[in-house]
């Protein structure tokens, strides 16, 4: 097969590469230029988008022998990626941009520009599994389920999947480590990426801030009705959080207070106790259903990128997905996603993804 492998600069997409280039196929490497302003981001960043990270894909593709490319995805990744974080948040909900990021960039634009030029598939470092039953491609949680990387996989449809390889789906971080440096790759020892790309300082408050100005509203205490305090925009909160609420006067019962609701109209971010943060159930719009089901099916629902698991029902109905959870999760927020996994010998397989709209 002709397959285009993503190269972010890291040691992931670097092994994955060298994987396909192994298998036998015909393989081209290319990073995608995010930055419009590539130089102003931090030297050294942990991410995808600088400079540094531009050579060091160009090296390892050196190194495996393989043709390397530079494509500009700036404007598409910031009207596509960057403008939807930042109207999320206006809106009051929670986004996950990396999430967005492979389903916009990385298999709808990249995608697209590699079939139209010929290629069968486009090869990423994603941990995840997939593979291909009664002609359905399967998508799993991999093999390390600490490196788990399907949540923010699970919004691709059944075609783009089937143009899609994940090769390091069945093996863990150290071994691909190992396999980078055995194969000569520099990238070995580089650290993972934790920052959002486009806010290397990790200040998404003051990213957002900047980009939505001040826009006052009142912390309220959700029991009582009492303003405890105000605050310059509602971006600056998100459900279940706690630090830096700003206010000064502890609560009544001297426990912590957490944000529970957010209110992008009037300005009103509502607090109050963590037990008031339990949900039970979760509606969900835009579903992604690579794997058909009907009527309620049981599942596990993961509503975060690391965490926030709890066996649930869903059902699908219309354009909605009704996810009844057996056990209460905590710090659920409007805009994020939940995917839904159907345990199995083979691996934990999704079964569908959708955004959280509402919870009760």
């Amino acid at each position: 097969m002709r397959v285009l492998a993503a190269m972010s600069g890291g040691v992931d997409s670097a092994v994955a590469a060298a994987r396909a280039v192994a298998a036998g196929h015909e393989v081209v490497g290319v990073h995608l230029a995010l930055s419009a302003k590539p130089g102003t981001l931090r030297t050294g960043a942990r991410g995808c988008c600088t400079v540094e990270d531009a050579h060091d894909a160009r090296r390892a593709a050196d190194v495996l022998g393989i043709p390397f490319y530079v494509w500009d995805f700036a404007e598409r990744f910031t009207e596509e990626v960057i403008e939807d974080f930042v109207a999320e948040y206006a809106a009051g909900r929670t986004p996950n941009p990396c999430l967005r990021c492979n389903e916009k960039i990385k298999f709808e634009a990249l995608l697209d520009k590699a079939v139209a030029l010929g290629f069968d598939a486009v090869c990423t470092g994603h941990y995840a599994q997939l593979s291909v039953v009664d002609g359905r491609p399967e998508l799993r949680r991999s093999v390390d389920e600490g490196k788990d990387q399907s949540y923010v996989l699970a919004s691709l449809t059944s075609d783009q999947l089937r143009h899609a390889m994940f090769p390091l789906g069945d093996t863990v971080k150290e071994q691909v480590r190992a396999e980078a440096e055995q194969r000569g790759l520099s990238v070995a020892d580089k650290p993972d990426s934790h920052d959002i790309c486009f806010i290397p300082d990790g200040d998404t408050r003051g990213f957002l801030s900047d980009r939505l100005g001040e826009r006052d509203g009142l912390l309220v205490d959700d029991e009582t009705g009492a303003v405890l305090g105000r605050h310059t925009g509602v971006h600056g909160f998100t459900v279940g959080q706690r630090k830096g609420l700003g206010i000064d006067a502890p609560a009544g019962d001297g426990r912590p207070r957490y944000v529970l609701a957010l209110e992008p109209v009037s300005g009103t971010v509502r607090v109050g106790a963590a037990e008031k943060l339990a949900v039970t159930g979760i509606t969900a719009t835009h579903p992604v259903v690579p794997v058909m089901w009907h009527g309620p099916v049981e599942c596990v629902a993961q509503v975060r990128a690391h965490g926030g698991t709890a066996p649930a029902v869903a059902e699908l109905i219309g354009d909605e997905v009704l996810v009844s959870l057996r056990e209460p999760l905590r710090g659920v927020a409007p805009g994020q996603a939940v995917v839904l996994y159907r345990p199995d010998q083979a691996g934990d397989l999704v079964l569908g993804s959708a955004t959280i709209a509402t919870t009760r």
